[in-house]
């Protein structure tokens, strides 16, 4: 197993990337394999010193980026996308390494990373502007779109490789210039993508990288979200840190787009197909043992089908999830990336078990060590449980009985926020009610995964502001200006 965690020593660096310079800092952070808990490297400490070197060094590249034909930018983001692909189980092994996931969904992590740099590739020559007809015979109008200048990326540790890539595409196609900070769990993919960008012929300055400890990281979000030359903040991650943000962004009155925590709700209607019900459960709850933003939360299940249901999904659990390293072959469900996480799923079983939920499965830490958790399934759980009213990001499922259609809309449009939302039915006309009245950004209508780069990404509430991927992405880094020629 140690042999099969050795990384590429050609992917592995362990500086800040400025300027188009690897950058050490006299302090550095250890990354830390949550499976074992081993040590993989110390990377640079970054602090708002070097946060503002990033910054200027974005902004004196932002102009010959920016005046780059479409199609060069093009070619550039296409040949970044063919060396990801090209070291695609590198990249997918230092994923696993440092974030914990099994190595088959950090190679699925890989391709869908690198789509977002072929989608925005192709996109990049689709920023069309338009001509208005004018209210004056001696008037032409029109108008343009351009790149709103540097834009500072922060990201989280789930998806270390796509949170990146899905921003920074789109960012990049549209001419802007990028300041990255990634989560502190998890910054060596970063840092791999930047040595691909090098090689992919990404100019200096156009793609850097600020890694930081817990301790650094207010202090460098501060500075990429105040300093005057960063003209956009993109941010992925919990609600509450996403309004810091904000405040800070007001004061310099910066575009803003954030994908911030969910809260899924998954209905069960009584006409659902169960069999393909539970394996979108399945799918939905567990991927990243349960450490992804779209993954569900809230399982309602109609009265008439509620045992079935509950039956075969614990059965399935049982039987197709296996937790384990994530370099081993038959695992399924990896660490949690850290003890505090694990703190929180057991914080929520505790609760729901007090006030009268029944474990079905699963329930406590597994024997391979701290950071692990079993799979767990609860049913008897009621809207007054921690578990239903706020995010577990974890391997916890909840499973709430309902009686009529009315009830579980209302359940699950009871959140302030409101990202994904899945939903099983096999009625035709309650389809269309439903995932009308979904108070969400994504609604699955039998289906369990919804991530596509073809498809806009985000939510509504307070699960964010803006959309990601799809040809709706790369607006939220372009600015309209409007053209007037007078006198013709």
């Amino acid at each position: 197993r140690a042999a099969s965690r050795a990384l590429s020593a050609a992917l592995l660096r362990r500086g800040g990337l400025v300027g188009g310079r690897w950058v050490e800092t006299a302090a550095a952070f250890p990354v830390q394999d949550p499976a074992s808990g081993e040590e993989l490297g110390r990377v640079s400490d970054c602090g708002a010193a070097e946060a503002r070197a990033a910054v200027r060094a974005a902004h004196e590249a932002g102009a010959a980026w920016g005046r780059l034909p479409a199609k060069e930018r093009s070619v550039r983001l296409r040949r970044w996308y063919e060396l990801m692909m090209e070291n695609k189980e590198e990249l997918a092994r230092i994923i696993t390494a440092e974030n914990g996931k099994p190595l088959k969904e950090a190679q699925g992590e890989i391709v869908y990373s690198a789509s977002f740099l072929e989608w925005f590739a192709e996109e990049a020559r689709r920023i069309y502007g338009d001509v208005i007809p004018a209210s004056a015979k001696d008037r032409r109008v029109l108008v343009l779109k351009q790149p709103v200048g540097v834009a500072a990326i922060i990201t989280p540790w789930n998806f270390p490789s796509a949170m990146i890539t899905r921003k920074v595409g789109a960012a990049l196609a549209a001419g802007c210039t990028v300041v990255v900070k990634p989560a502190e769990d998890t910054p060596l993919s970063a840092l791999a993508l930047g040595e691909l960008a090098n090689q992919a012929g990404i100019p200096a300055g156009v793609y850097n990288v600020v890694p930081c400890s817990r301790q650094q990281t207010a202090a460098v979000g501060e500075v990429l979200c105040t300093d005057p030359l960063v003209s956009k903040i993109s941010f992925t991650g919990s609600t509450a840190t996403g309004k810091i943000l904000l405040k800070h962004a007001a004061g310099t009155v910066k575009r803003v787009s954030m994908e911030l925590g969910g809260h899924a709700p998954f209905i069960v209607f009584d006409s659902a197909n169960v069999d393909r019900a539970v394996a979108g459960a399945l799918a939905s709850k567990y991927r990243n043992s349960g450490q992804t933003c779209v993954c569900t939360n809230r399982f309602l299940v109609q009265k008439g089908i509620h045992d079935e249901f509950v039956e075969k999904f614990a059965k399935a659990i049982e039987k197709e999830l296996h937790v384990g390293n994530g370099f081993d072959a038959k695992t399924t469900q990896g660490p949690l990336i850290n003890e505090k996480a694990v703190e929180k799923v057991e914080k929520h079983i505790k609760d729901a078990v007090s006030q009268g939920a029944s474990i079905v499965t699963g329930g406590k830490r597994h024997s391979l060590g701290k950071n692990f958790f079993e799979p767990t399934l609860l049913s008897n759980v009621t809207t007054k449980m921690l578990c239903t009213q706020e995010e577990t990001f974890g391997p916890l499922a909840p499973v709430i009985k309902f009686e009529t259609e009315a009830e579980a809309v209302a359940i699950a449009n009871a959140a302030n926020v409101g990202l994904a939302g899945y939903f099983y039915s096999q009625d035709p006309a309650q389809i269309w009610r439903v995932a009308e009245q979904m108070e969400v950004g994504m609604v699955g209508v039998n289906e369990g995964i919804i991530s596509s780069v073809e498809c806009p990404f985000g939510g509504v509430k307070e699960s964010g502001l803006g959309r990601e991927g799809s040809k709706y992405g790369i607006d939220e880094y372009l600015e309209i200006k409007y053209v007037c020629f007078g006198g013709l």
